[in-house]
């Protein structure tokens, strides 16, 4: 089963960012994507923070057991408070940035990649926001569209172990486990 664990801003977040999507001038976003081929944005409601890709044959149960154990293990973290924040691009992918409020929760941040499996050093938090299939890139300009862009402080509510099947029109998310990451202390 091809399976991946992420974290799923919360809504507010999720609507935040896309009414910034929204509200980019369509003539800016002509002319930033003009040399792309089949430029496209991601509906929101797949818009997530992958923490470890575990593979188009992964074992469900052992992958989930993993996870879980490996959270429960964590040694005096809490969940993470972070924001998403600018944006950058890899090849054929814009992504708008992770930002942690402190360096805590950066630690925090990457102990989850860790946990999921993931490499917690080389881990580059972001959220895929657009997709394209190549041509000429101007990438000063297409990130220039979100360059200031900063949304909602949030925590995560879950990391979600995920079913990933791919189709014709995008891939199908499904939640086939959750784990609650350790919640901060009140106070």
């Amino acid at each position: 089963m091809r399976l991946f664990t992420a974290l799923w801003p919360v809504e507010d977040a999720l609507r935040h960012l896309d009414r910034a999507v929204r509200a980019v001038d369509q003539e800016d976003l002509a002319a930033a994507t003009g040399g792309l081929r089949k430029f496209r944005f991601i509906s929101p409601d797949r818009w997530h923070l992958t923490l470890c890709f575990h593979g188009d044959d992964a074992d469900l149960q052992a992958t989930t057991e993993q996870v879980e154990s490996r959270v429960a293990a964590l040694p005096g973290v809490s969940a993470p408070r972070l924001r998403l924040a600018g944006a950058g691009t890899f090849r054929g992918v814009l992504w708008i940035g992770v930002q942690p409020a402190e360096e805590a929760d950066e630690t925090a941040l990457r102990q989850l990649v860790g946990a999921a499996g993931g490499d917690a050093r080389g881990y580059e938090a972001h959220l895929t926001i657009a997709r394209w299939l190549g041509g000429r890139l101007d990438r000063a300009r297409l990130t220039g569209l979100f360059a200031d862009y900063a949304g909602p402080w949030w925590e995560p509510e879950h990391l979600s172990v995920m079913s990933s099947e791919l189709r014709r029109g995008g891939p199908i998310y499904r939640t086939v486990h959750r784990v609650a990451p350790p919640r901060r202390a009140s106070g």
